[in-house]
């Protein structure tokens, strides 16, 4: 029998929470760091290395996989989770994003979004019923409604009329959504960096009824203050019972100020694409493995960490993989980026349930400050 769709909190520390969130495709440990694959992988990663790195839950587009190979293809071979050998959890975000980062190739009206393909040209209308559906072809377990993600900076005025736009899509969402046990939508919360607006939001998104609420539109230039600032005002207005996810945040500082705050899911591209560019994420702070410093050092990348990059390979080698252009270097720090995302988020799991979270947060803070990392990810 499919158990329904639901988060059960093991424990809280002060407004942080760790639990169990169960679908119908497994049971994800919370908070948890989604690792992004867009096109259905994630790049650089075979799903069992997904899976070696811990990962539970990962995110697809539903806007690329509807241009390339098409929802109703997949539907065919069996569904995403079969496609890309990932039968666990995958939440698909419906397009929303596009809508802000596409927009010199995308018609924006009350019905919905007319975009021409980054692929071909060709004309796709995108409406938040299209979505839903896409969503369901894909069998995706946790469907996200279309919104509109604001763009910034925006004034106060426009930011209202997106906000309100979004609202009244997530509405047409859930009337299009098919419920069934163990699958999810979620209510995507707007309003830019606006108090107000986010409550407002928020209370809209309650009025509706949702299996979980995002924080959409964060990310996009605001810088952490803002962003952690929006988040006070948001998550306390937020269901205490149902999952709250954060899209697109992704710089380690970042998550562990988040999840302080009491969210739960997170995704973003930054791990995965700062593997590519030599960047590693390590207890020490990040590294560019290009740096001449690293030439001849014989030590592993983060000692702490257990990724088959550190557990194998020295820095001088991984230096040379990126110096040489040999694809092997972007694929071990992908690896190891996820890997420690994973284990961040693990960490961050334990210390909620030990009641040591604000020791911990000290402690990685304190690493990381030797390394002297960015807190956010640059624009």
């Amino acid at each position: 029998m499919t158990p329904p769709f639901r988060l059960t909190l093991a424990a809280t520390h002060g407004a942080a929470r760790a639990g169990i969130l169960a679908t119908a495709h497994g049971s994800v440990r919370t908070p948890a760091f989604m690792p992004v694959g867009t096109q259905a992988t994630v790049k650089g990663m075979t799903a069992d290395a997904l899976r070696a790195a811990g990962a539970e839950l990962i995110l697809a587009n539903a806007y690329h996989l509807m241009l390339r190979p098409g929802a109703e293809r997949i539907t065919a071979l069996g569904g995403l989770h079969r496609f890309m050998d990932w039968p666990g959890p995958i939440l698909t975000d419906s397009g929303g994003f596009q809508v802000m980062s596409l927009g010199e190739l995308r018609e924006l009206s009350e019905e919905g979004v007319v975009f021409r393909s980054h692929i071909d040209g060709a004309r796709h209308r995108l409406t938040p019923e299209r979505a839903v559906e896409v969503q369901d072809l894909l069998d995706a377990t946790i469907t996200m409604v279309l919104d509109e993600c604001t763009e910034f900076p925006v004034t106060p005025e426009a930011a209202c009329r997106s906000m309100e736009l979004s609202m009244r899509w997530a509405a047409r969402s859930k009337a299009a959504y098919r419920p069934r046990p163990g699958y999810a939508l979620f209510g995507i919360v707007q309003g830019s960096v606006f108090p107000a607006l986010r409550e407002e939001s928020a209370g809209r998104l309650k009025e509706l009824g949702f299996d979980g609420y995002a924080i959409g539109g964060l990310a996009v230039g605001e810088g952490q203050a803002c962003m952690l600032e929006i988040l006070d005002a948001t998550v306390p207005a937020l269901p205490t019972d149902c999952p709250r996810y954060l899209m697109g945040v992704g710089m380690p500082r970042d998550l562990v100020a988040a999840v302080a705050r009491g969210v739960d899911l997170f995704d973003c591209v930054i791990p995965t694409r700062a593997g590519r560019t030599a960047r590693a994420f390590t207890s020490e702070g990040v590294f560019n493995l290009r740096n001449a410093r690293f030439a001849a050092d014989p030590n592993p990348l983060d000692p702490a960490c257990a990724c088959p990059a550190c557990r194998r390979h020295a820095r001088a080698y991984l230096h040379h993989l990126f110096k040489a252009g040999e694809m092997l270097g972007a694929i071990l720090l992908t690896w190891h980026n996820l890997h420690y995302y994973q284990s961040l988020m693990a960490g961050l799991r334990a210390a909620i349930l030990a009641g040591t979270l604000s020791t911990h947060i000290a402690a990685l803070e304190a690493g990381w400050d030797a390394g002297d990392p960015p807190t956010s990810a640059p624009a």
